[in-house]
């Protein structure tokens, strides 16, 4: 399992990428394993909503579950990751590259502190799978 050291982490397993006042939003390494064969991925809210922290912001469904997606941080929608719906398999294969759902420009970059960085959020994990 990959968790990458430079993302912080929900206990609902999105991960976010800060640049400045934008938050880039997607699934971790552990969600899309205990999901397994990704096939289908939409994101609801489109470029110019406004989201809010907690709300779902996605539909991700695999050959064994669906699970929603819910927004680590509040802002502004500034783009939806278009190609996920034509290739979901790349949640499975890239989930911190290629298969990023969104990105939003955060309205209070606060809420940050409410997520994990990688070494609690690789604690989180470890705890779940005993």
């Amino acid at each position: 399992m990959e968790i990458k050291a430079n993302l912080k982490y929900a206990n609902s397993d999105e991960w976010v990428s800060v640049e400045g006042k934008i938050a880039i939003v997607g699934v971790s390494d552990y969600a899309q394993d205990q999901l397994s064969d990704v096939v289908f991925v939409e994101v609801t809210p489109a470029v110019g909503e406004t989201i809010k922290k907690s709300n779902t912001i996605a539909t991700i469904e695999s050959v064994k579950a669906a699970a929603d997606v819910v927004a680590p941080v509040s802002g502004k929608v500034l783009e939806v990751n278009e190609d996920l719906a034509n290739s979901p398999e790349q949640v499975n294969a890239d989930p911190y590259g290629a298969a990023w759902l969104l990105k939003v420009e955060m309205s209070d970059p606060s809420e940050l502190d409410t997520l994990m960085d990688a070494k609690d959020y690789e604690k989180y994990c470890a705890d779940r799978s005993h």
